[in-house]
């Protein structure tokens, strides 16, 4: 085989892109089929996560066999997946200011039709002290865990590396299992109103967030015990840092606009 000239990676021909499009089709179609009742709207939409999930797993394998045992993430390749995964986190920033953008306009100016008032007439906010700031102080507490954990993966510490894995992992869980029960316990739902959709959009939307945090960072980890991540070759698991990262800083809007500015 003829070595190339160059440093990039060239993709040979992968079924996962295309097979991908129509399982996100099925997902998507599923969601909008079980919101409106339909009889097998559940089951279309379970079919769409579980073959989302099946392609993931084959795709990001075959990922990490070239990364890993092939040896086709050069230096310059990597150096490209950290200028993709940037981009990526710029489009889920704007992604997010779009629905920021929906909540201040609604609360700023709120219209005749809802009291003008915010919160609505006859909604009762949630309040910021309880769940919302414990879950601010887990979230903290998993950045600087995840953070650690990268700097110990870069000096070489192996215990340390897996107590930072396992420590970020049960502060993820506890997050969503918190988020869980606020939104059990709470008084309102998406249908009431603009301040139900705004609300549950922005924090549902943060925690479907975690939870892709949470299996990125999972994965690391598995990779991490069968000695995938090298200290000087690890773009994945820097890609799951900075991702917890946003994950975070979003949170942080979150609080002090919605749950504390938005119930003043």
């Amino acid at each position: 085989m003829k070595k190339p000239r160059h440093h990039f990676h060239l993709v040979t021909p992968s079924p996962w892109p295309f097979l991908s499009a129509f399982a996100a089709l099925n997902l998507t179609i599923g969601g909008v089929l079980y919101m409106h009742r339909y009889e097998y709207g559940l089951l279309l939409l379970l079919g769409g996560f579980l073959s989302v999930f099946i392609i993931m797993f084959n795709w990001w394998g075959d990922v990490i066999k070239e990364a890993t045992f092939i040896g086709t993430h050069t230096l310059q390749v990597q150096r490209s997946h950290r200028i993709g995964f940037v981009l990526f986190i710029f489009s889920e920033v704007m992604f997010f200011f779009g629905f920021f953008w929906a909540f201040f306009h609604s609360s700023l100016a709120p219209a005749i039709e809802i009291g003008s008032i915010w919160p609505p007439s006859g909604i009762i906010p949630p309040s910021p002290w309880g769940i919302p700031l414990l879950n601010t102080v887990i979230l903290l507490y998993s950045g600087l865990t995840i953070t650690f954990t990268h700097q110990y993966l870069i000096l070489g510490n192996a215990k340390q590396i897996q107590e930072g894995f396992v420590l970020t992992l049960i502060a993820a869980i506890a997050f969503l299992l918190l988020q869980f029960k606020e939104y059990v316990n709470a008084p309102f739902d998406i249908s009431d109103g603009i301040y139900g959709s705004t609300f549950y959009m922005l924090t549902g939307f943060h925690g479907a967030h975690v939870i892709v945090g949470t299996l990125f960072i999972g994965v690391c980890f598995i990779r991490f015990l069968k000695r995938h991540l090298l200290r000087d070759h690890h773009v994945g698991f820097e890609a799951a840092v900075w991702y917890w990262h946003f994950v975070d800083v979003v949170w942080l809007f979150l609080f002090i606009c919605v749950y504390w500015w938005g119930s003043l």
